[in-house]
């Protein structure tokens, strides 16, 4: 099948599906939490919360994962002062921060002579133009996000639904809280590169609700959610590739129509309720 190995002849494509690969791991893991305590907000907040830093790394030629990452993590924090501190809603100060930042680093990058080609890196990622040193640092995040989902896991259930209990039990729901907020930080600018900050959020969600109808736990969720997202990564090249479409926006496409095919199929296993009395 050549439309299918061809591809993965060029080496930097092979590097991005490696790439794509490990994101996806970091995606899985995270979104699965994402989902389950309706977090999505606050992950696409942070996604436009890196693009100052990486705006300002671009402009001055600095790595733009520490700019993002510097920029994401001044985000997460920000957002813990103002819901703790601050009398606006937790919804409404994720948004005005969100738009904060966002005019912040298009005002940044607009000094760039390079302006459309940088805004456009920025926005929908280049997963294409993923290094070696790239897939290093990527490897470190998924062993960071699966080390931490593993050690947590009692807590973070704990706190997902009661965080009473969770006190009582000594499990620390705040400490949850902020790892969590911490891990889709961490699973925000693990897949930048990959797919942008406009569209992190599809890649961070999709996989987990494609697994949702699937699975009855939430580490089978994950396990799941972590070879749909493979799924999409595969598929988003080859389509990146035969169509000479973006391969990030592919990617994330991709993701969003696995979801939608994922319940679409659920639908038609399940078997309808019986109506009427019962006898």
């Amino acid at each position: 099948m050549p439309w299918l190995t061809d591809p993965f002849s060029a080496d930097f494509v092979m590097r991005a599906l490696l790439g794509g690969a490990l994101v996806a791991v970091v995606c899985g893991v995270v979104g699965t939490w994402v989902v389950i305590r309706g977090m999505a907000f606050l992950g696409e907040a942070i996604g436009h919360g890196m693009l100052p830093g990486v705006a300002l790394a671009t402009v001055v030629g600095a790595p733009v994962m520490l700019g993002g990452a510097a920029s994401a993590i001044a985000m997460s924090a920000l957002v813990g002062v103002l819901q703790r501190r601050g009398r606006l809603s937790y919804d409404t100060s994720i948004g005005l921060l969100f738009v904060a930042m966002l005019s912040l680093g298009v005002i940044i990058v607009s000094h760039s002579r390079s302006y459309a080609t940088d805004a456009t890196a920025i926005l929908f990622g280049d997963v294409l133009a993923i290094d070696r040193a790239d897939l290093v640092a990527l490897l470190v995040a998924a062993v960071v996000a699966l080390v931490v989902a593993a050690t947590l896991h009692r807590s973070f259930v704990a706190a997902a639904f009661d965080r009473r209990i969770a006190a009582t039990l000594g499990l620390r729901p705040q400490l949850a809280q902020l790892a969590l907020v911490a891990l889709v930080t961490l699973a925000v600018v693990a897949s930048y590169q990959a797919v942008g900050s406009l569209l992190v959020v599809g890649l961070l969600l999709a996989p987990s609700v494609a697994a949702g109808p699937w699975t009855s736990s939430i580490p089978a969720r994950m396990v799941v959610a972590v070879g749909f997202g493979w799924l999409a990564v595969l598929g988003g090249l080859l389509c990146s590739w035969h169509a000479d479409t973006a391969a990030g926006a592919s990617i994330a496409a991709t993701a969003i129509a696995l979801a939608a095919l994922s319940s679409l199929a659920a639908q038609a296993v399940t078997p309808l309720p019986r109506s009427g009395r019962s006898r």
